[in-house]
């Protein structure tokens, strides 16, 4: 009897332990990322672009860059947001910015949105979600999270936009970077 009763006892304990485990593991994986702060410098990457070319951040030093990250190619909210940024892209220009943009989707996924919608600028596969991670954006689902990083020629962060409004980003990025510049 008493036997009986250690073995579950045991048997319990186990179950407890192991629901332990997998809840403390949930939560660490439910728990999203912060993204980096303004102030800091801006980490360089390696990324291909729908091509195939290899992009890293410091190729972009001396230049204001727009990183905007996003969660997937083709969907409504990430093309309202990238068409947006197409529209203002001329005025981007002459402001001697750069845009890019990151998705964990793949070049071949990149390709077909760049032609689909006419997209002028460059966007860039994270496919292995490191530079999401790097820059605090990926999601507990394993996308990237809209959110957009100001780059200043210097390679400092300094403006984070976590709350985006994809119909009018990029008119709030391009008075942002007039507004900098002017200083």
């Amino acid at each position: 009897m008493r036997k009986e009763i250690f073995c579950i006892q045991n048997y319990f304990r186990l179950k407890i332990a192991i629901f332990v485990f997998m809840l403390s593991h949930l939560l660490s994986f439910l728990q999203a990322q912060t993204p980096l702060k303004e102030g800091t410098k801006a980490p360089d990457f390696v990324l291909t672009d729908h091509e195939g070319k290899l992009h890293r951040l410091k190729d972009y030093q001396g230049k204001w860059v727009v990183l905007y990250f996003y969660p997937k190619d083709m969907t409504p909210g990430c093309t309202k947001e990238a068409c947006n940024f197409r529209d203002y892209y001329k005025d981007f220009q002459e402001l001697q910015a750069v845009i890019l943009g990151i998705s964990t989707d793949n070049p071949r996924s990149h390709k077909q949105f760049k032609e689909k919608y006419r997209l002028p600028f460059t966007l860039l596969a994270d496919t292995a979600k490191q530079v999401c991670k790097q820059y605090g954006v990926l999601s507990p689902l394993g996308f990237a999270q809209r959110i957009t990083f100001i780059i200043n020629p210097e390679g400092e962060i300094v403006k984070v936009f976590t709350k985006v409004n994809p119909a009018v980003h990029a008119e709030e990025v391009k008075a942002f970077l007039l507004e900098q510049q002017k200083q």
